[in-house]
Parts: C-alpha cells; structure tokens; sequence
C-alpha cells in the first residue's frame, strides 16, 4: 500500500499548490487554465480511448453503463455528497464554492483513477512491489492537481480518498485479479476511462457538459464485455 499512500501524498501536495497559487490568479488567466486543462484530458482521453480493441465493445459498455448510471442518478448523487463536504470545509462562500467542491471532487478522481496506470501500477504493487509505475503517475497526478485545484478548489484534495479506495483495492486484491482481466480486460478498462475523460474534456473547455458520474458503470462493463469478445469472437 506504500505506493498508493505516496499517490494519495502527492495529489494532496498538489492541491495545496493549486490553493495557494490560484488564489492570486485573475480571473482572465483562470480560462487560460481552463483551456489548458481541457486541452490536455481532451488529448490523455483520445490517447487511451484509441486503445481500445472493440470499438463496438467501447459502445456497449458506456450504453449500458450510462443507462444505469442515469437511473440510479450517480452524477446527483456524488454531487450532492461533494455539496455536504464541501459545506463542511468551505466557509465562507455561497453555492459557487460548494457545488465547485463536488465538480473538483468528481473531475480529479475520474481523471486520476482512469487510466490503465491505475489499475495496472497497483496490481505490480501489491504482487511483485514493484512501485515504479504508480511513482511515475503520482507525479503526473500531481501537477494535475496544482492546475486542477486552481480551477475547483479544495475538492480536487478529496479526490485523494477516492485514489487511497480504487487503487488501495487493486493493491490488495491485485494477486486474483491480473489472472481475470488481463491484457484486453485492462486496456479496455483504460480505453473506457479515457472515453470519461473526454467528457470532462468537453466540460472544462465549456463545450458540452456531460453527467460524466452516470458513465462509470461502463467501466465495469468495458472488461467484462472485452474478455468475453476476445475469447467468442
């Protein structure tokens, strides 16, 4: 677990950077930012979607992950915990910076936890203790953090609780699992995920907002589905 706590370390450093320094940005570099943020998950998203074997698997997933999450209301659900914690650590301001928190929140954990580093740095941490990919991601998480944080505030540090589960139960569970997935589970877990990312992409770049939340049963689906297509078709 020693490599998903120094993840976990690393976003929290970050996200006081972020505080910090976008405290005395103006509001007219705070969009250039914006933009640079969004570019950027635009081009980490394209990246790792592209990896995907079975486009028509990549579908089936997000139909039908995106159909559960819209009935269970996911996105409304994490945004109204964000709401609750954020009324808890955020004095001071009115709606704006509580709803920020659970935006910042649900953004930085999805564009932390999606990728195949994630899944596939934790499983050699905690079957082999080899610790250099989650190393090299948690410095990446980290300077995403500084900028994330100077867009949302104090959410994006939360999103540390979310690493220290994901990656933590991938850790612990890694031995069982890397057997089950392997090589098509994971990359279509990753291609899913970077499917997610393009929607916060969007979102950041003030083109279209997705309920990007509701998605993530797709990431559940995108292995399953990706395993099965490999071994019938």
């Amino acid at each position: 677990m020693l490599a998903v706590f120094i993840n976990c370390g690393t976003v929290i450093l970050g996200s006081l950077i972020g505080l910090i320094v976008g405290k005395h940005i103006k509001d007219s570099f705070k969009e250039i930012v914006f933009s640079c943020a969004g570019l950027v998950t635009l081009v980490m998203g394209v990246g790792m979607a592209m990896e995907s074997a079975n486009k028509l698997v990549m579908l089936i997933a997000l139909l039908i992950g995106g159909a559960i999450g819209y009935l269970l209301k996911i996105e409304d659900r994490i945004l109204a915990l964000g709401d609750r914690m954020g009324k808890m650590t955020v004095k001071g301001e009115g709606g704006d910076g509580t709803h920020n928190f659970g935006k910042g929140f649900l953004a930085s954990s999805v564009l932390f936890c999606s990728g195949a580093m994630s899944v596939v740095g934790s499983i050699q941490a905690g079957t082999t203790g080899e610790m250099q990919t989650i190393l090299i991601k948690s410095v990446m998480d980290g300077c995403m953090a500084v900028v994330f944080a100077s867009v949302y505030g104090i959410g994006v540090m939360f999103s540390s609780l979310f690493i220290l589960v994901y990656q933590g139960f991938f850790t612990l569970a890694g031995g069982w699992l890397e057997p089950v997935l392997g090589t098509v589970g994971i990359t279509e877990l990753s291609a899913e995920g970077g499917v997610l990312l393009l929607m916060i992409g969007f979102g950041l770049l003030k083109i279209r907002e997705f309920k990007t939340a509701n998605f993530l049963p797709a990431l559940i689906f995108a292995p399953v589905l990706g395993i099965f297509a490999d071994k019938v078709l």
